[in-house]
């Protein structure tokens, strides 16, 4: 049984569900590439979102391939329209991002990265996500191994449940 969600979430609530579709990838440092990716944001009475992603190549037919990136974390509603969001990563890397909900558009960029001692360099996020339609689309920007605030990563995805 899901449980009511929490009032302080009703700006998110746009977000709550499974996300599936496909993107594109790229970085100074790798060749560009496409990618599947599966979100979900689900509740749990509490007032923060939950909050999953996972991602695998996709091939030049169309086919699935290797597993990418994952990440998990927590979105937290603030007051005013701000939104703290909290993200690990198992690669060895960890953000806190802060920003603001507008609509049905969000924006965040890093306050906080860091990292073991085996990550790779990151060392900001820059994140847009907002409804396009019905679709969730997604952008994000990288800077990391020596790289300035780079486009890296875009998708757009279709509500599944």
């Amino acid at each position: 049984m899901q449980p009511e969600p929490h009032p302080d979430i009703e700006p998110l609530a746009f977000l709550l569900g499974e996300w599936e579709g496909a993107g594109v990838g790229g970085y100074p440092t790798i060749e560009s590439f496409r990618f599947g990716q599966e979100i979900s944001f689900t509740q749990n009475g509490k007032p923060f979102l939950i909050y999953r992603s996972v991602t695998w190549r996709i091939d030049d037919e169309g086919h699935l391939g290797a597993p990418l990136g994952t990440e998990t974390g927590y979105w937290r509603p603030q007051p005013g329209g701000g939104v703290e969001v909290v993200l690990a990563h198992p690669t060895g890397v960890a953000e806190i991002y802060v920003g603001e909900v507008t609509g049905t558009r969000v924006e965040l960029h890093t306050d906080v990265v860091a990292r073991t001692q085996t990550a790779k360099e990151v060392t900001a996020g820059h994140r847009l996500y907002g409804l396009i339609g019905e679709d969730l689309g997604w952008a994000y920007d990288l800077a990391a191994m020596g790289q300035p605030l780079t486009s890296h990563l875009s998708a757009q995805l279709k509500r599944v449940s």
